[in-house]
């Protein structure tokens, strides 16, 4: 049997752990061939392949970003794209395939495998906003390379009497805003999920100084203020998905402070700082786990599948339960956060 791999979306610390885990197991276990598609959709899109076996994976498990490639193709959005992509699979031979990506990745993998292409889906995003898998891989590094961040920002807002407003990524989950700004000690917390009122944040900064404290606030690029004037975008171009880029509410947020309160404020960007460098432990162990339950769905022919993280149990689930609909930060979990910010 001949397996395809594909990583699509954003990079992701951790992708190439699964990678690994596939392949090994696929190898040794099952004795799989394996192609890898470059480039996310765009390898099947347009016949881009490289060799891909087990010596192609060593080393690589510390390693972040993808050996594969990856890009934000859409299939979908070119004529003719699903029949070239089945084209393209039976002449490279390949029986299965598993795509390794976020909610636009799965999303592709669901339709196809509606239209009846064999593939196994495995959850990777920063943003942990994929539902129907308790953590994603990726989100782990990314909270502790923000939180890091956050710690070393306390001594210099303290030094200079500044308020440092920390944007970190998150289009419509604040998951990462949350965790690192619990686990940093920020002052608070500004989330997609739950408009801020500027009037309200300004006044937590003023009530922080007064106790002769500078204020840290978290904040994720796709928050919103209440009075409705919306996403701060870097441009309204928008990409194969829809998607519009986002960017700018750290200095936008800095700038209202600075204005209403006198306060000097500036912003920080982690962008995609939080995407790159070395996995931590527990995204390594996750996506390893991942990989290995992928393959065992593809030797089983368990197509149209998503591997999760169920409490410590990797399932397999519809791949339509992992893109059917975000996960969310819910106003409950935002409301018991408060007790640390302030």
């Amino acid at each position: 049997m001949r397996v395809g791999v594909l990583t699509g979306g954003g990079d992701c610390p951790g992708l190439n752990a699964v990678i690994r885990a596939v392949v090994r197991k696929g190898v040794k276990d099952h004795g799989f061939e394996f192609v890898g598609f470059r480039d996310g959709w765009r390898g099947p899109l347009e016949g881009v392949t490289m060799p891909l076996g087990i010596e192609q994976c060593r080393g690589i498990l510390p390693r972040g970003g993808t050996i594969l490639g990856s890009s934000r193709t859409n299939p979908f959005a070119v004529e003719g794209g699903v029949e070239r992509i089945r084209e393209n699979l039976a002449a490279a031979g390949v029986d299965a395939l598993v795509a390794i990506g976020g909610e636009d990745t799965l999303g592709v993998a669901t339709k196809l495998a509606d239209l009846g292409v064999k593939v196994v889906g495995v959850p990777k995003t920063i943003d942990n906003d994929l539902s129907g898998t308790d953590f994603t891989f990726g989100f782990d590094t990314a909270v502790n390379i923000a939180t890091e961040a956050i710690d070393r920002l306390h001594t210099t807002a303290e030094s200079h009497h500044r308020v440092l407003v920390v944007e970190v990524m998150g289009r419509h989950a604040g998951w990462i805003a949350l965790h690192a700004g619990i686990a940093g000690g920020a002052s608070a917390v500004l989330i997609p999920e739950i408009p801020f009122d500027i009037e309200a944040v300004c006044a937590h900064v003023e009530t922080r100084f007064r106790s002769e404290y500078a204020p840290i606030i978290v904040v994720s690029e796709g928050a919103v203020p209440a009075d409705g004037s919306g996403m701060t975008l870097v441009s309204g171009e928008k990409d194969a998905f829809g998607h519009v880029r986002l960017g700018g509410i750290g200095d936008r947020l800095a700038h209202e402070i600075e204005q209403r309160t006198g306060k000097e404020a500036r912003a920080v960007v982690l962008g995609h700082i939080q995407r790159g460098g070395t996995p931590t432990a527990f995204d390594r162990w996750l996506a390893t786990r991942f990989g290995l339950q992928a393959i065992d769905a593809v030797a089983e022919g368990e197509y149209g599948v998503m591997v999760a993280l169920r409490g410590t149990d990797i399932v397999r689930v519809p791949l339509i339960e992992g893109t059917g609909a975000l996960k969310v930060v819910s106003p409950r979990e935002y409301a018991e956060a408060q007790v640390f910010f302030g």
